[in-house]
């Protein structure tokens, strides 16, 4: 009897949601590390990869199964359960954060409404922050697992760096949440709905241009990536907090890097530039098929997303990296206080709005 009461083409709809979105990170965080190798040589008047394949777009199936065959080697002093959970947990937290975003409008398929969204939680916000913060400890576990100092010391640099990061960040989404009034990732979205309404822009990034500086800022240091990369300092710290690590788990910590990427660009593009929304949308709903349009409103939210991966990228070439002390100034002394200020800034002007 309980069989017969499971909606079945509910579960249906969202599995097949889930491998698609899984696959399309897993797919784009590959092609990411070959996008890193062609900007960098871009950046430095080089070729990059361009011998695996057609520009080298065979490269990172070559690098996966260099990878998966290698010699996997434990080291004999490592605490051997937590350094095999290390780079798992890491990849479970980054694959995780993608389920409360948006990914385009809902679908009529016959007489369904499929929703493009795995979890309309209306928490979603407060969600991404939960699953950010478990993944820090998965740096944790390998490098303090790996007994080795290098390590130990990268997962150390990492842990301080994210707690200290975080905080700003959360301010700043405060200033943002006071005006959507909600925690609910569609909701913000729909509330960005085209791009121009009532005489000015519906993006967040034109309401909240600081808060959006500061959110970025911040998402370099949540990712460890330049010029904020001190965990992976390799002058300093050889190869950082997977300096043990070999064959594919170490893979699994960079693949992780990359799908973090990928996640942290989709939530920047959802929470400040429209999400899936752009110019005109309205008169395009009108003359495609539902299901036409929501392939345009992913497209467009795809694109949204490679442009904040190509543009965290050529920040990492371009950039040198901060000494540690300046990270830990720059978090605390200048971006709290910077988000502080654009939280009260942001409620005198609600006030003032809505008082008139």
């Amino acid at each position: 009897m309980l069989l017969l009461q499971i909606d079945w083409p509910f579960i249906i709809e969202k599995l097949i949601l889930i491998s698609v979105i899984l696959g399309a990170s897993l797919g784009i965080a590959m092609y990411a590390t070959w996008g890193e190798r062609k900007v960098a040589a871009i950046m430095q008047d080089r070729l990059g990869p361009n011998r695996a394949g057609f520009m080298g777009l065979l490269q990172p199936l070559a690098d996966g199964v260099k990878l998966f065959f290698k010699e996997e080697i434990i080291p004999d002093q490592s605490t051997r359960v937590l350094f095999i959970l290390g780079p798992c947990l890491a990849m479970l937290t980054a694959l995780m954060t993608s389920a409360v975003i948006p990914w385009g409008p809902d679908v009529e398929i016959g007489d369904r409404i499929v929703s493009l969204q795995v979890a309309d939680v209306n928490i979603g916000i407060l969600f991404v922050f939960a699953v950010v913060s478990l993944g820090v400890y998965g740096v944790m576990l390998g490098g303090w697992a790996s007994n080795n100092k290098f390590s130990l010391l990268s997962s150390i640099r990492a842990a301080s760096q994210a707690i200290s990061y975080e905080l700003a960040m959360g301010l700043s989404l405060i200033a943002l949440l006071m005006m959507t009034n909600s925690l609910s990732l569609r909701d913000i979205v729909a509330q960005q709905h085209g791009f121009w309404e009532g005489n000015y822009f519906t993006w967040n990034f034109f309401k909240q241009p600081l808060g959006f500086i500061i959110f970025l800022t911040c998402s370099f240091a949540e990712l460890n990536r330049a010029p904020f990369d001190l965990p992976e300092s390799e002058s300093e710290l050889n190869m950082g907090y997977h300096l043990e690590y070999s064959s594919m788990k170490l893979g699994f910590y960079l693949f992780a890097e990359y799908i973090n990427l990928f996640v942290s660009s989709a939530i920047l593009a959802t929470l400040f530039f429209g999400g899936y929304n752009f110019p005109f949308m309205d008169e395009v709903a009108g003359a495609v098929p539902s299901v036409v349009f929501a392939l345009i409103c992913v497209l467009v939210l795809l694109t949204k997303i490679i442009a904040f991966i190509l543009f965290f990228m050529f920040v990492r070439w371009t950039l040198p990296r901060f000494r540690y002390d300046q990270l830990m100034k720059l978090g605390w002394k200048s971006l709290i206080p910077l988000a502080l200020i654009n939280m009260i800034i942001t409620a005198v002007v609600i006030l003032y709005v809505f008082n008139r």
